[in-house]
């Protein structure tokens, strides 16, 4: 099974280009946090991977992720080699990750100063309360008094 699952922040912006048959292919790098820090400095280390997305996925990243922005993926590993133009005795290879799906993970405060998504419509909830306010209605709760309750010193005064 060759399956990947990252997430992480963007390097840069998307680089999306069409190929001559028109389909739209997207390149980017995910900078993907490793799950212990280093023992000398404390940081944390991270693996920057190279990723491909095609066709309506790749329209997809470069429209809503940019630098910076957090990311979640799926795809598979794949690797290749290709010849170096200036020593054809060199040969470099290469390891993408091509992308199946994307997802935000970024905060909401994140998403919502990208203007990817507009306010979401209030809970059936939230607009009776806002229905309450607007027509003067106190919509504050009041508990009481603490004094109404007996304080507890110990477990085995606990009644149960």
């Amino acid at each position: 099974m060759n399956k990947v699952i990252l997430t992480g922040r963007l390097t840069a912006d998307p680089e999306l280009r069409t190929t001559q048959s028109g389909i739209s292919t997207c390149r980017f790098t995910v900078a993907a946090d490793r799950r212990f820090a280093d023992k000398n400095t404390g940081e944390r280390q991270a693996d920057f991977i190279s990723c491909v997305a095609w066709r309506q996925t790749a329209e997809f990243v470069s429209r809503y992720f940019s630098k910076g922005k957090m990311i979640a993926l799926e795809g598979s590993l794949r690797t290749g080699s290709y010849q170096d133009r200036n020593h054809s005795d060199v040969t470099h290879y290469t390891t993408d990750v091509y992308v199946d799906n994307v997802e935000f993970c970024g905060s909401k405060s994140e998403r919502n100063q990208e203007g990817n998504y507009s306010a979401p419509e209030p809970s059936a909830a939230q607009r009776t309360v806002q229905q309450a306010q607007s027509a003067g209605i106190d919509t504050q709760m009041n508990y009481g008094s603490l004094s109404d309750f007996e304080e507890i010193l110990s477990d085995g005064d606990v009644p149960f």
